[in-house]
């Protein structure tokens, strides 16, 4: 007999993703929401499934329920159980159109693809809605789109040129020399990680990374194979010591960090630089969130001191729906990326590329208008927690988008889920610490109207209040999500 494929608690609860949000006994949601996962063959074929026990403490529910919802499938014959064997999907059940496919290990994604009416997304961090010059940069740059006789076929797989040209403009005038050779064009910051991983890193490379940081650049270095190992962003001592040990690659977000909102000093930037370069260790420093500092600054770039492979995008600054982001690095390191991307979509949408070159001239005020704005929804946030939320812990940010809360007891998944029945989604911790830590802490970002912050902030006191009274058995520990 073929023996079941182990399925870790953490997988089966991201693939889960907002099971509980809809009408009826929890069971019944549960069930279905594992046969769907059974039918798309996301659950293959003899996936052994987690205890009873350990699945409902993660799942902030009484045994009682997931052993209803297991028995329900298998009276349905989608799952065999047997005692002291424990659970696993039939051998039976045909997998669906993407028999074998990995499903995201990260309930961030699950949000974003599987979005619920009623639910506050406290889990995904955007700018609601564009900003009124992005409209009129659109408008512009249609008028600028070449005729018919104009020779341009509108494949551009390094960028536009005009763009490239206008962010290397850009780099210079911050003190950073720059050329439009050092520039790629992406679709969107996300696409730039992807492609740096690809260059970079191959199947058990070591990867540095700040304990936490941000969850799609933690899966597209899982996704790679990659060895990840998480240091505290402020601790320089340590990083000294690991970037000596030559990883593949170390990834920063030293600015306004998602999801602690700190901004790292110059001094410790510079050195992280020295180091780097010392032991020949390409460091990215992800910027996107750069623009967003609270009292308008924007502090110099890893790249400002040697070496280092930056990363942009409008998503945080402008809004989430102009996908154009961008890669700084060397010519030669362009060459290659852009190689490498030409392959992927043979070059990003031109129309967006005009309009971002319009829009790059009056950028500055764009970001220090929603900075500002997000410093008064911080304070809505803050004042929220500290009034109906008096016992979480969390330190105020210097920008960017959100505050890592600390729970004073329990666990931030299993709490989640009692959240999302009360109709709020938040991110736990442990999506975003590669060293299995975070299992205490809640992501909470202030990019919603500050009504909506509020009454998030109320629904998740009455969850809390839920969570704490709930009999509930002891949840598992929780180890990072490796894929």
């Amino acid at each position: 007999m073929t023996e079941p494929i182990p399925w870790s608690v953490d997988r089966l609860v991201a693939q889960l993703g907002r099971w509980s949000v809809s009408r009826g006994p929890l069971y019944l949601l549960l069930a279905e929401r594992l046969r769907q996962l059974i039918d798309s063959g996301q659950l293959p074929p003899r996936a052994a499934l987690p205890p009873d026990r350990v699945l409902a403490g993660r799942l902030a529910v009484g045994r009682t329920t997931v052993v209803a919802a297991y028995d329900r499938l298998r009276q349905e014959r989608k799952l065999e159980r047997h005692q002291g064997r424990g659970t696993w999907v039939a051998p039976a059940v045909l997998a669906g159109p993407w028999p074998g496919a990995l499903p995201l290990a990260n309930p961030l994604f699950v949000n974003y693809l599987e979005p619920v009416a009623g639910v506050i997304p406290l889990a995904c961090t955007a700018p609601h809605g564009p900003p009124p010059e992005l409209t009129e940069a659109f408008g512009r740059a249609v008028a600028r789109l070449p005729g018919q006789d104009g020779g341009d076929i509108g494949y551009h797989p390094t960028g536009h040129p005009e763009l490239r040209s206008a962010l290397a403009e850009r780099y210079t005038s911050r003190g950073i020399p720059t050329a439009p050779e050092q520039i790629l064009v992406t679709t969107g910051g996300q696409q730039a990680l992807a492609l740096l991983t690809r260059l970079f890193v191959a199947p058990g490379d070591t990867v540095l990374v700040q304990g936490p940081t941000y969850p799609g650049a933690l899966e597209l270095f899982r996704d790679a194979a990659a060895v990840l190992t998480a240091l505290p962003g402020d601790d320089v001592a340590a990083w000294t010591t690991a970037l000596a040990d030559r990883p593949r690659l170390a990834y920063l977000n030293p600015t306004n960090h998602n999801p602690t909102g700190a901004t790292t000093s110059a001094l410790v930037r510079r050195r992280l630089v020295e180091v780097a370069v010392a032991h020949g260790v390409p460091l990215v420093d992800d910027e996107v969130l750069a623009g967003l500092s609270f009292d308008g600054s924007l502090p110099p770039g890893l790249a400002a001191f040697g070496p280092a492979l930056t990363v942009g995008s409008f998503s945080k600054s402008v809004w989430g729906g102009l996908r154009t982001g961008w890669i700084r690095a060397s010519e030669g390191e362009i060459a290659q990326l852009a190689r490498i991307k030409a392959i992927q979509d043979l070059g990003s949408p031109v129309l967006e590329q005009l309009a971002a070159v319009e829009l790059l001239p009056v950028l500055d005020d764009v970001t220090r208008r929603r900075g500002a704005e997000l410093a008064r929804r911080h304070e809505v946030l803050c004042a929220a927690l500290a009034e109906s939320l008096p016992s979480w812990d969390f330190r105020r940010a210097d920008g960017g988008q959100c505050l890592w809360v600390r729970l004073p007891s329990g666990d931030a998944s299993a709490f989640a889920q009692v959240a999302l029945r009360h109709g709020v989604a938040v991110l736990p911790g442990a999506a975003l610490d590669a060293a299995g830590g975070g299992t205490d802490r809640l992501r909470i970002p202030f990019t919603s109207p500050q009504e909506e912050v509020t009454d998030a902030v109320e629904r998740l006191a009455l969850a809390w209040n839920a969570y704490q009274r709930a009999d509930r058995p002891a949840p598992a520990s929780v180890h990072a999500i490796v894929v």
